[in-house]
């Protein structure tokens, strides 16, 4: 019996047109997320003292604008996750984003100090439940061992926003002015949401339930993880935010040349969320610890930086580094959370925000007291030395969960977008992202 070169014809356009989408493209789409959430999260601090003068509002003050977002992180992701536990992953992301554009054009258009700290705060809402819900998607789609790989390519969206949607938001804002750099993420925003109508895996059912996601709260192993970043990463946002200041006061670099340093940072995290992740998925908790300690010493040194531009870069850029530690914890997250995988998952960027809140709360404080702007930097090392702290604590308990909490392994049938012959390219091949 034949085939007709027609029949044979339609067969493979039909397969083609059924094919799924390269793993790359799967990330990339997820990625195109992270660099929207990055390029506002970033953005808004280097951005900071040019709303702070347009508001009519101190620096000091124009912060809590960044403490709105964080706080709106803090408490979106575990409530999103847990209300969202039984819609699929691809419509969770879909009307996430959609918020998150939202929540950008309200802050391009606020018409004061009010409506800006409003409008932070709805930004910030889907910000965790993102990330958990893309990493989620991300580490089902590759072998167990490469997972801390796959995660860091998700959040190679963030860190590359530091080297292009940072530099050109902060351009864009004194060209322009800053609200046209708040209308960008929303564009950038609206723009992932057609990436993952049309790229991310279509089936990937929601299949736990509130009950179950709140399960994760009750392991202290989930809140000795979320602890450590939580108080860690605080001193990172401790000096970030206060950065393009401290080079207009201290380094006394134009305003022109701060789009150079906040690339230099941006390049750092891109680095270290390319690199570090590698070492992670053979020896996870002693590379976080590695890292933590890495960023206090980087942190110790900024005051002693700051007067030499070069040494200022390389100092920034080895801060910039220690952002890898957050695809670290979320790998280990996914291994202690048991079945509540999308609740620990969000609640890292939450664990992240409480540090992206109290970081530049207790560098504000510093620099209230008259200890200059360089303070942050002392501030941010202690803040790295406890979170290394509890690093070793929690290092006691690393092994993998206990029985009855094992983490669900998530089956080929829930993660399809890649054929059996693909998948096996994938774990042997890294796929680039940005």
């Amino acid at each position: 019996m034949t085939t007709s070169p027609q029949a044979t014809s339609r067969r493979a356009k039909s397969a083609s047109a059924s094919a799924p989408p390269h793993l790359a493209i799967v990330l990339f789409s997820l990625a195109m997320g992270g660099f929207a959430i990055g390029t506002t999260e970033f953005a808004s601090m280097s951005l900071l003292p040019f709303f702070a003068a347009d508001l009519g509002i101190d620096e000091p003050t124009a912060g809590h604008a960044i403490s709105a977002y964080a706080l709106g992180v803090v408490l979106g992701a575990p409530l999103i996750a847990v209300l969202g536990a039984r819609f699929a992953r691809r419509t969770q992301l879909l009307a996430l984003m959609a918020v998150f554009a939202l929540g950008n054009a309200l802050t391009a258009l606020a018409p004061g100090y009010g409506a800006m700290i409003a409008a932070r705060f709805l930004s910030g809402l889907p910000h965790g439940a993102y990330f958990g819900i893309a990493a989620l998607v991300a580490a089902s789609l590759v072998p167990q061992h490469r997972r801390s790989q796959a995660v860091g390519q998700v959040m190679l969206g963030l860190t590359s926003a530091t080297i292009i949607g940072v530099p050109l938001a902060n351009l864009i804002g004194q060209a322009v002015g800053w609200r046209a750099s708040f209308g960008l993420v929303s564009v950038l925003a609206l723009l992932t949401v057609l990436l993952c109508a049309l790229f991310a895996p279509r089936n990937q059912a929601g299949k736990s339930d509130p009950l179950r996601e709140l399960g994760a709260l009750r392991s202290g192993r989930v809140w000795i993880t979320l602890a450590i970043g939580a108080i860690g990463f605080g001193g990172m946002f401790a000096v970030y935010t206060y950065l393009a200041t401290t080079l207009i006061e201290v380094t006394k670099v134009s305003t022109a040349v701060i789009p150079f340093f906040l690339a230099v940072f941006g390049i750092g995290a891109t680095l270290g969320n390319l690199f570090v992740p590698r070492f992670a998925d053979r020896a996870l908790m002693p590379t976080a610890g590695v890292i933590l300690l890495f960023a206090a010493v980087a942190l110790l040194a900024f005051p002693l930086a700051a007067g030499n531009p070069w040494l200022l870069a390389a100092d920034i850029f080895a801060i910039g580094a220690s952002v890898s530690l957050g695809a670290i914890l979320q790998t280990r997250l996914m291994d202690v959370a048991g079945d509540a995988q999308a609740l620990a998952a969000a609640l890292n960027h939450s664990a992240f925000n409480t540090a992206n809140a109290l970081g530049p709360f207790l560098g504000g404080l510093a620099i209230r007291e008259g200890f200059g702007w360089t303070s942050t930097g002392p501030v941010g090392a202690a803040l790295a030395l406890l979170g290394l702290l509890i690093w070793a604590i929690a290092s006691r308990d690393a092994g993998p969960a206990p029985a009855g909490i094992i983490p669900r392994r998530e089956a080929a049938p829930l993660a399809p977008p890649l054929e059996p012959d693909h998948r096996s390219r994938s774990a042997s091949a890294s796929d680039p992202v940005a």
